[in-house]
């Protein structure tokens, strides 16, 4: 949607005949991995129009408020003000289309899709056009960017939104390399989490995530983390790294999936309950408790967050049995810090407790 749209939104006689080129929003740039310098400007007889957004990424969590912030002005400064239009947008990425947020000219503003009623500009200071964004969601991660019009330009500068998150594997029930990248996305969404990116795979290795097997990321990729290199993972000859298939076919190739599980709102906790129960005992437990059994994404984000730590395994909504370890000790597995699993046992097996979820 180009700024066409925005003048059929928003009639402006001042703007009447002029062009709407833009070399961020039509160019392929508009969807590199650089956010770039953290202003843009453009000259128009002798007044420059100056974008001024953030070069750091910013990180917040699910549920929480965010203002990414945006100012303009001039050089030299205008005598008299000019009328502007302000969009907001979300640049595509890994597949996922451009996504209009919010467009506003005065006092008018309007608002798009799944931002519709979450957004609206901060305008504390003169000529800052800040975007907040209520109640974050899985999906409002990665690149937005703020375009200033006036009557002569058309200036724009990006701003990266990132949320606090921990990455974990999953495999299907069945086994390894099970999944298709659309059945993996699934996958994801029913664990309360999101298909990981590149970038947060890559952060994940950076703080020691080493898993063998190879599983999709965002941009329908095929990638692994690799800390200690060994033969059945590449050959010894490799060094440590995001080891990469390169983009398969979303359809035919079948691989695990790393995903992505944002901080929790709520709370996930072990059942203290008199016996070991069965998968639909343990849900119904749950449910007398006022919780709904844990997913597995809450599981991660609440060892990785909240600091979770038990050593009792427990059934999850997958059909899974998991349970996390904070603080290693010989009595818990492993002596690193990690969520472990007993893969999918018999749903009739009454070995294991129940980790339960209440929201906030």
């Amino acid at each position: 949607m180009g700024s066409l749209l925005l003048v059929l939104l928003f009639p402006l006689p001042w703007v009447s005949g002029l062009p709407f080129y833009n070399g961020f929003y039509y160019s392929s740039s508009a969807s590199g991995r650089s956010l770039g310098n953290s202003h843009s400007e453009g000259i128009f007889s002798g007044v420059k129009l100056v974008v001024e957004t953030p070069e750091e990424t910013l990180f917040s969590h699910r549920g929480a408020n965010v203002t990414l912030p945006c100012r303009y002005h001039y050089e030299p400064a205008l005598v008299s003000p000019r009328p502007v239009l302000i969009k907001w947008w979300k640049l595509s990425e890994n597949g996922v289309p451009e996504q209009d947020v919010l467009v506003a000219v005065g006092l008018r503003h309007r608002s798009f899709g799944g931002y519709r009623g979450r957004v609206h500009l901060r305008q504390d200071r003169e000529r800052e056009v800040s975007l907040e964004i209520r109640d974050l969601r899985l999906e409002d991660c990665g690149r937005y960017r703020c375009e200033v019009i006036d009557e002569l330009e058309d200036e724009s500068g990006l701003v990266g939104l990132e949320l606090q998150g921990v990455v974990f594997p999953y495999q299907h029930p069945q086994g390894r390399y099970q999944l298709n990248f659309h059945q993996a996305q699934r996958a994801c969404e029913e664990q309360d989490a999101v298909v990981a990116s590149f970038e947060q795979l890559f952060r994940a290795w950076e703080e020691g995530l080493d898993w063998c097997n190879a599983g999709w990321l965002q941009d329908a990729s095929v990638q692994y983390p690799i800390m200690l290199a060994r033969q059945p993972c590449g050959g010894l000859g490799l060094a440590p790294g995001v080891r990469s298939y390169g983009p398969r076919d979303r359809h035919q190739h079948r691989y695990d999936v790393f995903c992505f599980a944002a901080a929790l709102r709520g709370r996930v906790y072990y059942l203290e309950h008199s016996e070991k129960l069965t998968l639909a005992e343990a849900k119904e437990a749950c449910w007398e408790d006022s919780a709904q059994i844990a997913k597995v994404g809450q599981l991660f984000a609440a060892w990785k967050f909240q600091g979770l730590d038990r050593c009792d395994a427990g059934w999850l909504a997958d059909g899974s049995a998991r349970y996390p370890v904070a603080h290693p000790r010989p009595s818990c597995g492993p002596l690193e810090p990690g969520v472990r699993s007993f893969g999918f046992p018999d749903p009739q097996s009454r070995k294991y407790g129940v980790y339960c979820y209440q929201p906030c």
